[in-house]
């Protein structure tokens, strides 16, 4: 386990920079990087914390990016920072392009500036995949939808990311990493998100909208799965250079069947409404965790319905 290094989290205000940030505080100096236009830190219990350092900035500002880095000095950088979420991003494709990658492009130039660095990890997306993937390996070849579609600009901009950070693996020997998330979810999530949409109304009792027709194949990942995964990603010498997919294959299930399980765990009296979606949608997305098995010895522990039941008990703390 990490300990007395400092370690830089882009988009650390964000549900799983968050949550990787509660794992490591104890024993490190973390320095969160946000705009905090999505806020997970303020109901994580750790502001306030000693070994916290809050810096609000955009990474899309290379001057605040290159400062905070060459200040922090950090033995480790994650860089979370992006625009996410599907209503964000096709309501604002150009802010998305430029956040992605101009932001993806600032870090990466900080951290060349730095004497010495271990490991920069940078997040990618399961997106990138297009809107059929079905046991995609790290080597299946990227499928980027129609152009002018806003909901692409997301994935296109995420590969472009890879693209950088091994690009800087290649060429400058820089210790790089990539994860791919797989549709992540639990305690902490802010924002958009259909899991954490469901649970939310499901406590309520509210109607639980569908888009579509229900029949979308998702794997679902709960969140401290996918913290696991980052921390062997950033301390394992195999990853380094690395692209890993990191998700939960086993936890398979269409959207419908996902509305109806949220609804049967929590014993919720919500209804199902079927909406009409306006925009381009992932039919199937189930991935293949093989070589972040074999690599970093990773390997989805928390079942479905585990994951429903304490993301509701954290929602419901919340209410």
């Amino acid at each position: 386990m990490i300990s007395h290094e400092t370690v830089l989290i882009t988009g650390g205000g964000g549900f799983i920079g968050a949550t990787l940030a509660a794992r490591l505080i104890e024993n490190n100096n973390i320095v969160v990087f946000d705009n905090f236009a999505r806020n997970s830190l303020q109901t994580s219990g750790l502001m306030g914390h000693k070994n916290l350092t809050i810096i609000s900035g955009d990474i899309r500002d290379s001057t605040a990016v290159m400062s905070s880095v060459l200040d922090a000095k950090p033995d480790r950088i994650v860089h979370c920072a992006a625009i996410a979420g599907i209503d964000t991003v096709v309501k604002s494709p150009t802010m998305t392009l430029d956040v992605n990658i101009v932001g993806t492009a600032n870090i990466f130039q900080a951290a060349r500036k730095l004497g010495s660095l271990k490991r920069i990890l940078s997040f990618s997306t399961s997106e990138i995949f297009g809107s059929q993937a079905f046991q995609t390996t790290e080597l299946s070849s990227a499928v980027i939808g129609a152009v002018g579609e806003a909901r692409w600009t997301y994935a296109v901009s995420k590969l472009a990311g890879e693209h950088m950070a091994l690009a800087h693996f290649h060429e400058f020997n820089m210790p790089t990493v990539v994860v791919r998330p797989f549709n992540v979810y639990g305690p902490g999530q802010v924002g958009e998100g259909a899991l954490s949409t469901f649970i939310k109304r499901a406590i309520r009792n509210d109607e639980i909208q569908i888009h579509g027709d229900g029949s979308q194949i998702r794997a679902w990942c709960y969140v401290e799965d996918m913290v696991r995964a980052l921390l062997l990603a950033l301390e394992q010498p195999a990853a380094i250079g690395q692209t890993f997919n990191i998700g939960n294959a086993r936890a398979v299930i269409t959207i419908y069947g996902l509305a109806n399980t949220v609804i049967r765990v929590l014993g919720s009296r919500s209804k199902i409404r079927f909406v009409r979606k306006d925009y381009a949608d992932i039919e199937l997305r189930v991935p293949k965790i093989d070589k972040a098995r074999d690599l970093l010895g990773f390997e989805a522990q928390v079942d479905l319905d585990e994951g429903i039941l304490l993301a509701a008990e954290y929602y419901r703390g919340l209410l």
